[in-house]
């Protein structure tokens, strides 16, 4: 699948806003958010700043972005429509524990109610953009049991590290929230890795020899359905070169998962976690940008059989007809 660069800032952006929403609404019902103003600000303007961009950025791949109003009208059965009609309720409980923390400086009462639906809000309209792709049946690297949880776990990743580095730069931070940070970066770390071992040995595009029953060679295609480049082609057509694949997967987890993860660890071993957090949440947001590219670079199509292209050549570089 071509992956639109909107779409991969989208999924990353969001995912890391809703996720620190998410984490703070938690610690408001809890009570362990610090009455104190700037931090709010600085917590609640990062969340909701990530928030916006994302979905300001999921317009950039419409080619009537004045219709994008349309998307809330089929929320019956559409999965997409469902995520919009979710961002925006989110947006009503989030407004009032905002207004609460920074205007009245509480997080207690019905500012910690109002936190509490926000998370859940927030947790929602994850799950529903996990849902878009996980229901896609011809695509099979993401109509898998790895999808939603994997949306859901990388938030909540995101927006501990975040929450991390705010916090740690206002004082004293609740309990070890710095090595619960790096275990959950650490999971996230296994998850991905089992995600792509899972994806690389299923069955994904049957090839032309299981289709015709012929063995003893590999059946290609003679006669190209089209001459030229269309838009199926440019879409769903990509594909990633295997070696190239192979390189960004371990980018991905190396500044995605396993880098943030050490440096949560060793900024609460030096008691200095805020330039350690700071750092770790800069690499992991860059990382997840990589892991999402490669989730829409990697997947197939089954249009992609009408041009000839199976499992076996899926990743092998592009179609040229």
């Amino acid at each position: 699948m071509h992956p639109a660069r909107s779409i991969v800032f989208f999924t990353t952006a969001t995912g890391a806003g809703y996720g620190l929403l998410a984490v703070l609404g938690l610690f408001g019902l809890l009570g362990r958010l610090p009455h104190d103003a700037p931090t709010a600000i600085a917590a609640l303007l990062v969340a909701f700043g990530l928030i916006g961009a994302g979905l300001l950025s999921s317009t950039g791949h419409l080619s009537h972005r004045a219709r994008a109003w349309r998307a809330f009208t089929q929320w019956r059965s559409s999965w997409l429509s469902r995520e919009a009609v979710a961002a925006v309720l989110t947006f009503i409980p989030a407004g009032a524990f905002a207004f609460g923390w920074v205007v009245w400086n509480k997080t207690g009462g019905w500012v910690a109610w109002a936190g509490a639906f926000a998370a859940i809000g927030a947790v929602s309209t994850v799950f529903m953009t996990g849902m878009i792709y996980a229901s896609l049946k011809p695509v099979s690297e993401w109509h898998t049991p790895f999808t939603v949880p994997g949306y859901l776990l990388y938030g909540l990743m995101s927006g501990l590290t975040l929450l991390t580095a705010i916090l740690a730069g206002a004082g004293p931070m609740p309990g070890s929230l710095p090595l619960v940070a790096a275990v959950v970066s650490l999971a996230g770390w296994f998850f991905k890795r089992a995600t792509w071992y899972y994806n690389d040995r299923r069955a994904r595009l049957p090839s032309a020899n299981a289709a015709t029953g012929l063995s003893g060679g590999t059946i290609r295609s003679v006669q190209w359905p089209h001459s030229a480049r269309n838009f199926l082609l440019k879409e769903m057509g990509f594909r990633i070169a295997r070696k190239h694949s192979r390189r960004l997967r371990i980018i991905a987890l190396v500044l995605g998962f396993s880098a943030p993860a050490v440096l949560l660890a060793l900024g609460e071993a030096e008691r200095a976690p805020f330039a350690f957090a700071v750092f770790a949440a800069v690499l992991q947001l860059v990382g997840l940008l990589v892991e999402r590219w490669l989730f829409f670079a990697e997947a197939t199509h089954t249009i992609s059989l009408y041009y000839g292209l199976d499992s076996s050549q899926a990743r092998d570089g592009e179609y040229r007809p």
